[in-house]
């Protein structure tokens, strides 16, 4: 359990609630203690064998026995044996009166307990779901994108929940159990000792059989969390994609594509049933034989007169509920160990480096001259060709550039590596005579806007999504940068305008009004370089004139890169570079490759589509 141990340790960031939860948890287990045995006087006044004459004459006979805890000698003082009452029955009352108080001190003292517990085991386990999203948010997105981000879900909401879970089996549950348990064995020590020791004989057996136990539920435990990722991602899929579910009429196949990956989970879940089923009764039967042979030493004892009847009560008493918290932290062994697998998964994924380590690095100053890529390549973890391959391009500043293709030579891929969303295999990228690999992301990324065909917006305000990335826009600088994305006429449309909130994904949006507000984020950020993705891709041809002019007036002193999708954009860029299979294999004006570039001319016959 080395990785869901790491998790617990991480409890001691709350050091001063946590050791007053152990304090809560020591009190309420020596109140059950002096509860006990408070019980062999009461014992002695009920079955009263004519040599006790009251509660004064057993604290006189106790005080006569020198009693000592290690080493020291407990005594009662004489006012207090004063105070006592003389008959038996007042006695009793007495006793009885004070195990009643002891009991309530008790309960109060665990409910201490548990609730700092509790307390720490949430802080723990938020803090941790915040270390893996903020780890995952900081990934490169190649390893997010190649994993999938049903996987990374799974993780950061399901499996911190199994670790809550397991942290709160230790720190509320096994903590107060274990505390009983010991002040339990130690009034058994205290009253029966040879009782005590046989009974010491089958803790190893008992530890044998939780560990079995605890490594089978931990291994399919871990299986079945593998196959709840595939559950979350086919639902997930599934949902959001219910329009194309139904268009194609998928709803039976996908429907049986989901009972299959449950059946898998279900099988998983199930490998540890007959460990979780035979745990408690096998702990039940070794704790009856244990009992028996302990009646047979006791008697043996009593008969023999070197064990009274009230002690070997009390210490058998004490024997069978400390036995009774051990089959519970049996239990809680069980519990932890679900969690250790959880605990793995989420440590692989803090374990994992950032996208940018090291020393800080200098910010790259706004961007005034040049892009250069310098025989750039980069091959996909799995694939077997090469998506860019000794790619050579210059850009000066200001100019505009679309980029057109087949579809997967590499358009998106190359653009992708200047914000250093992903990272060239060889060759490096400069900007204004810098290589971007040796300064801050943020600087980067900063003076980048990105427009791609998937528009992303969250739920929340119009203005939320607009201002997304900007926190300091201001309300005026919104509504600008959503007029000069031509999507102000159509939001004021809505009702509440910029205020009103946005199905998630864009939902409640069409396609053309999500790409306008997208392409107005861009827009807000001021940026030196603009990247459209086949951004006007679902852009209406009545929006694409007007779209067109506003970032042809925004791009102006920018360097604009374009992925093409209409002929317009292409006919409107400095220059045209055509790629194919990882590599550019011509560049020039329209005319020009019209002329002497077959792929562009199939391109531009085929591919490109006219505005209107």
């Amino acid at each position: 359990m080395h990785d869901f141990l790491t998790f617990a340790r991480q409890t001691i960031k709350d050091r001063a609630m946590l050791v007053a939860a152990m304090v809560f948890a020591i009190l309420s287990a020596a109140g059950m203690g002096v509860g006990l045995l408070s019980m062999v006087p009461a014992i002695k006044l009920i079955v009263n064998d004519g040599e006790t004459g009251g509660l004064p004459d057993l604290a006189r006979r106790f005080n006569a026995d020198a009693t000592t805890v290690l080493g020291v000698p407990i005594t009662i003082p004489a006012w207090l044996i004063d105070l006592l009452p003389d008959g038996r029955f007042g006695g009793v009352v007495l006793i009885v009166a004070v195990i009643a108080l002891l009991t309530v001190l008790g309960a109060a003292f665990n409910f201490l307990h548990q609730y700092l517990s509790l307390t720490v085991a949430t802080h723990t386990a938020a803090h941790a779901r915040e270390r893996v999203f903020r780890t995952a948010m900081f990934m490169p997105l190649i390893k997010v994108t190649q994993r999938g981000a049903s996987e990374f879900v799974a993780r950061i909401l399901q499996d911190s929940v199994a670790v809550q879970r397991g942290l709160i089996a230790l720190m509320s549950k096994a903590v107060a159990q274990s505390t009983q348990a010991v002040v339990l064995f130690l009034v058994a020590v205290f009253t029966g000792r040879s009782l005590t020791i046989a009974a010491l004989v089958i803790l190893p057996l008992l530890a044998i059989v939780i560990r079995k136990i605890g490594k089978r539920i931990r291994r399919a435990h871990r299986g079945a969390l593998e196959r709840q990722e595939d559950l979350l991602r086919v639902a997930t899929e599934s949902v959001q994609g219910l329009r194309a579910v139904k268009a194609n009429t998928r709803e039976a196949a996908t429907i049986r594509s989901f009972a299959a990956i449950n059946r898998d989970v279900v099988r998983e879940e199930l490998r540890a049933r007959i460990a979780r089923a035979a745990s408690s009764p096998f702990m039940e039967t070794i704790a009856v034989f244990a009992v028996g042979a302990l009646v047979i030493l006791a008697a043996r004892a009593i008969i023999g007169g070197t064990l009274t009847i009230e002690r070997f009560v009390i210490a058998l008493g004490a024997l069978a509920i400390a036995g009774s918290k051990l089959k519970v932290l049996a239990g809680l062994v069980n519990e932890m160990q679900a969690a250790s697998a959880p605990a793995r998964r989420l440590m692989e994924i803090m374990d994992e480096a950032s996208e940018e380590t090291g020393a800080p690095r200098p910010p790259l100053a706004r961007h005034a001259t040049s892009i250069r890529f310098e025989d750039v390549g980069l091959t996909y973890p799995g694939a077997t060709e090469p998506a860019l391959s000794a790619v050579t391009l210059a850009i000066g500043h200001g100019e505009r550039i679309a980029i057109v293709g087949p579809n997967g030579c590499g358009k998106t891929t190359l653009l992708s590596l200047l914000p250093r969303l992903l990272v060239p295999d060889t060759g490096r990228i400069l900007i204004d005579d810098v290589d971007i690999a040796t300064i801050s992301l943020a600087s980067l990324r900063g003076q980048i806007g990105v427009v791609t065909q998937e528009t992303f917006l969250f739920r929340g305000t119009i203005a939320e999504n607009i201002g997304f990335g900007v926190e300091s826009a201001t309300d005026e600088q919104i509504r600008a940068a959503a007029r000069r994305a031509h999507a102000d006429e159509f939001v004021r449309a809505i009702p509440g305008g910029y205020d009103a909130t946005i199905a998630e994904r864009g939902a409640s949006l069409s396609g053309g009004q999500r790409q306008r507000l997208a392409i107005a984020r861009a827009i807000l950020r001021e940026p030196a370089i603009l990247i459209l993705d086949e951004a006007t891709s679902q852009i209406d041809a009545e929006s694409e004139t007007h779209i067109a002019a506003a970032i042809a007036e925004f791009g102006s002193g920018r360097t604009v890169l374009v992925i093409a999708h209409r002929l317009a954009t292409v006919l409107d860029a400095d220059r045209i570079v055509v790629m194919d299979r990882g590599r550019i294999v011509d560049e020039g004006t329209h005319d020009a490759l019209l002329g002497r570039c077959p792929l562009y001319g199939r391109l531009s016959q085929n591919q490109l589509i006219a505005a209107g």
